[in-house]
């Protein structure tokens, strides 16, 4: 144990995460949680069409680039892990995790993280923990990701939630991180990273981090709006427009857009309500209406602009 006190400079990342992947979903990711700032800045590493690290304990941060190097070169997590560790000297204070879209997941606990510290390691899942409250943290964090019935996301999420529910962190809760990218990689690198959210100093960071995945997809259903709108298929875009503010009531942007579209397509009668509301609990979007239509986004009268802005009145 002598050696640890020769590692203050070292960072620290001690945590509990998972990374998965749902090949039928197409998507692969790493969840995480800490006390400790920002920790999804350094275990959290992913890359669509690769692979997806989680690097923690006392971190070495070159684990996520340089493993994804390795996955990306054509090594597996196991190769890969090999390789790292027997370059490391200090090994047995990481905890690394690791998985490819080609290859099972592979996962080191080193004799020196802090306990109660281990991991469970599947094909396609691995948990992972140190400085736990106890020894439950990853084995009920693993159950929660086979047992539970939502989509890729929930699924992370409800990991994260079970070993926070199981002891968490023994200093308790601080930060938060989900990352999720696309097991096959297009020439839109910006949509292959289908999520990338963090929460970095907050009481409770899971709870947190669940509230804006639900923002997120909230705003995809927007964006899903959108792309119907551009294809002529309004009652499809209506309804995701509709789903969208349901999820975020509290965003009055939302319904303000559905309102802007309404009235766009000659639906005034169906806008006006919601512009109303939205006026209300947002007077700036008045403003913003009138600037719409010299941007040729709105396309109405200059009488029917009028009716529209006389709502926040």
């Amino acid at each position: 144990m002598k050696r640890a006190r020769h590692l203050p400079d070292i960072p620290r990342a001690h945590t509990f995460s998972i990374i998965a992947i749902d090949r039928e979903e197409g998507l692969m990711g790493v969840g995480v949680q800490s006390h400790w700032f920002s920790v999804g800045s350094r275990v959290a590493w992913a890359e669509a069409g690769v692979g997806v690290v989680a690097t923690q304990a006392m971190v070495e941060v070159g684990y996520g680039p340089r493993g994804l190097s390795a996955l990306r070169a054509g090594k597996t997590p196991a190769e890969a892990l090999a390789e790292l560790l027997a370059e490391d000297a200090q090994r047995e204070v990481r905890q690394v995790a690791m998985l490819s879209v080609n290859a099972p997941a592979a996962a080191h606990t080193g004799a020196l993280c802090i306990a109660d510290a281990g991991h469970i390691c599947e094909a396609d899942f691995s948990v992972q923990a140190n400085m736990m409250v106890n020894g439950r943290v990853w084995p009920a964090m693993a159950n929660a990701y086979r047992s539970e019935h939502g989509n890729f996301t929930r699924r992370m999420l409800a990991a994260l939630q079970a070993g926070q529910e199981a002891g968490g962190d023994i200093r308790g809760q601080q930060s938060a991180a989900l990352v999720i990218v696309r097991t096959t990689a297009s020439d839109r690198p910006w949509e292959d990273r289908v999520l990338d959210l963090r929460v970095e100093d907050h009481p409770e960071p899971i709870a947190e981090l669940t509230r804006l995945v639900q923002v997120a997809e909230a705003y995809d259903l927007m964006d899903r709006g959108d792309q119907h709108i551009s294809r002529g298929e309004t009652e499809a875009a209506m309804q995701a427009y509709a789903q969208a503010a349901a999820l975020a009531p509290h965003i009055a942007e939302l319904p303000y857009w559905e309102a802007v579209t309404l009235a766009d397509l000659g639906h005034l009668e169906e806008a006006l309500p919601i512009f109303r509301d939205v006026f209300r609990r947002d007077p700036n979007l008045i403003a913003l209406t009138r600037r719409l239509v010299p941007a040729n986004i709105l396309h109405v009268t200059a009488e029917t602009l009028e009716i529209i802005c006389a709502q926040g009145n």
